[in-house]
C-alpha cells in the first residue's frame, strides 16, 4: 500500500480485528485457550492471511515501513516492529507468552500510530 490513506485504513482494520478478538479468546493467564496465534500474521493485514504457506514475500507487506531496515530480511519482519517507547518487540514478547499482553501493547502501538498518521494528514 503506497499512500497514508491506505496504510491508515490498514491499520484501522487492524485495530479493530484485535478489538473484535480476532486473535481468539484469552484466559485468565493471558495464553490461549486454542492454537497458537502469530498477531499479524493471522490476520487480515497479512498478505499471507489465510494461505497455508507464504505464498507472498514480507517486502510488499504494508507493515514494512515501520520495521527497521535491519530487520527486513528476517522471515517475519512484523515481529521486529518496535511497539512502545521501550523498543519491544513481539518476537521479544513471544518468548513470555502472554497474548493478553502482546495484544495491547499491539492495540496501543495501533492506537498510537493512527493517531500519529491523523496528525500528519490534518496538518
Amino acid at each position: 500500500m503506497s499512500n497514508e490513506q491506505d496504510i491508515l485504513e490498514i491499520l484501522k482494520g487492524e485495530l479493530e480485528f484485535i478489538e473484535k478478538g480476532g486473535y481468539g479468546a484469552v484466559g485468565k493467564r493471558g495464553v490461549q485457550a486454542t492454537a497458537t496465534t502469530e498477531m499479524f500474521a493471522d490476520s487480515p493485514i497479512c498478505l499471507n492471511y489465510g494461505y497455508p504457506y507464504r505464498v507472498h514475500p514480507c517486502g510488499g507487506c504494508p507493515l514494512m515501513e515501520f520495521v527497521p531496515e535491519g530487520d527486513r530480511v528476517s522471515a517475519m519482519p512484523c515481529y521486529h516492529i518496535p511497539l512502545d517507547s521501550a523498543g519491544h518487540t513481539l518476537e521479544e514478547m513471544e518468548i513470555i507468552g502472554n497474548l493478553a499482553a502482546m495484544q495491547e501493547v499491539v492495540k496501543v502501538w495501533l492506537q498510537n500510530t493512527i493517531r500519529r498518521i491523523e496528525s500528519q494528514r490534518s496538518a
